[in-house]
């Protein structure tokens, strides 16, 4: 297994986003440049002799293919050792949950998120840092500068390994360690939160739920956690294997893409909670019984009954918000006593706050929300909070938010689009 150089041209369209480069797949099978950009990433993260990595992703098509490309580069460049989730798979949260619980060096998530997959769809790559976060703007600035230069990047000439069997391989001068995408993860929420008042509550003929993975990577943590550790009904977690086009769907959980779940949740005898995650499970969609939850109200009813969950019964550090997110957490942080931060769009802004121990809870509106556990937002994390409020407090989803509006009141709040006027003749 010998490292080799391969001779590469630039490409110019490598910057990366607030959540890494995203393109088309058929951009990605250009050739070399997933490898311009893996290189381009290896080159501005600093020392990474004899260092973990952690890589996973989505599951989307494109996926496979890209965690043996990374895995071959990363032995070439020396990386010592790598954590990859079964069958190339980890959910964002995961990942980042992995990344802190094994104090690795990093990570590589294969995601576009929300965005539709297939071979005519989307795909996604992006570095996580140390504390499991997205990499800040230094880095990722490093790394466009580095595609701008890059003229050849290293790599193993071997064929792929497998994958679908957990364990330890090797990999040139690598360990290969083939983990579980699921159990970790599912350990940290037993942690979290107090799975036996949830088991309870779902062992309640007069309680039903309905989770919509959406055919995206939340399926098998969602049946594993809320089907067989909770004892959830089975069927509970719909649309729950994961596809590489995700059902040839839009895996975005708000009330138009999750439209099946909506369609339930709106019916007659619908389930006492419906809920949704995205394609890489970042995301989440709450709902009652004909009854929506707001992204906004969402946080801030967490933030409220945060007391109902163990991890936060000693209280919040402060409660962090997008500034596109409606300030109903504001009103939350201002009768707890605790700071309320407003951060520019992007998770990786709340990561500082989160380091610092100036928030415990964050959240923006375009349906996401997440907590000091990891450094991403959790779309399983959300609907298990809500879980266990409903546990402890023994009310519908509807009566929890109007008892919330009269106690805080209600904010309303929209976007506003801004085109600037054409110049008169």
């Amino acid at each position: 297994m010998t490292a080799i150089s391969i001779t590469t041209s630039p490409f110019d369209d490598q910057k990366p986003g607030t959540s890494g480069l995203r393109k088309k797949v058929t951009v990605f099978q250009q050739d070399n440049y997933l490898e311009n950009f893996v290189q381009a990433t290896f080159n501005s993260i600093g020392d990474i002799k004899n260092k973990t990595l952690v890589v996973g992703g989505d599951g989307r098509f494109h996926n496979e293919y890209a965690v043996q490309v990374i895995l071959r580069m990363a032995s070439a460049n020396g990386f010592s050792r790598a954590i990859v989730g079964q069958s190339g798979l980890l959910s964002t949260p995961a990942a980042s949950a992995i990344i802190r619980k094994n104090k690795a060096f990093g990570g590589i998530i294969l995601s576009a998120s929300h965005n539709p997959a297939g071979p005519n769809g989307d795909f996604g790559i992006k570095y996580n840092i140390a504390n499991g976060g997205p990499a800040p703007e230094s880095i990722t600035d490093a790394i466009f500068e580095n595609t701008q230069t890059i003229s050849n990047y290293i790599t193993l000439d071997d064929d792929d390994i497998s994958l679908d069997t957990t364990g330890t391989q090797s990999l040139g001068d690598m360990t290969v360690q083939i983990i579980s995408p699921v159990n970790d993860y599912a350990e940290l929420m037993a942690d979290l939160f107090d799975f036996d008042a949830i088991k309870q509550l779902l062992a309640d003929d007069s309680f039903n739920m309905c989770f919509d993975a959406m055919h995206a990577i939340t399926g098998p943590y969602a049946k594993e956690i809320l089907e067989n550790q909770l004892g959830a009904k089975k069927g509970t977690v719909i649309n729950g294997t994961p596809l590489t086009d995700f059902g040839n769907g839009h895996p975005d959980p708000n009330l138009t893409y999750a439209k099946e779940l909506v369609d339930v949740m709106f019916a007659e005898n619908a389930p006492t909670l419906g809920a949704a995650s995205d394609g890489d499970g970042d995301r989440n969609m709450i709902l009652g019984d004909n009854f929506f939850v707001t992204p906004s109200d969402s946080l801030a009813v967490m933030a409220a009954n945060a007391s109902c969950v163990p991890a936060y019964k000693g209280g919040l550090a402060g409660i962090a918000r997008s500034m596109p997110t409606s300030q109903a957490p504001d009103r939350v942080a201002e009768k707890l006593g605790i700071e309320c931060h407003e951060t520019p769009t992007g998770w990786k802004f709340f990561g500082n706050l989160l380091d610092a121990n100036r928030a415990t809870l964050c959240g923006e509106e375009s349906f996401g929300t997440g907590s000091n556990h990891i450094r991403e937002k959790d779309g399983l994390w959300a609907v298990l909070f809500w879980l266990n409020i409903l546990a402890v407090r023994k009310q519908s989803v509807a009566e929890i938010i109007i008892a919330h509006w009269q106690e805080y009141g209600r904010n309303y709040y929209t976007c506003l689009l801004y085109t600037s006027p054409s110049p008169r003749d």
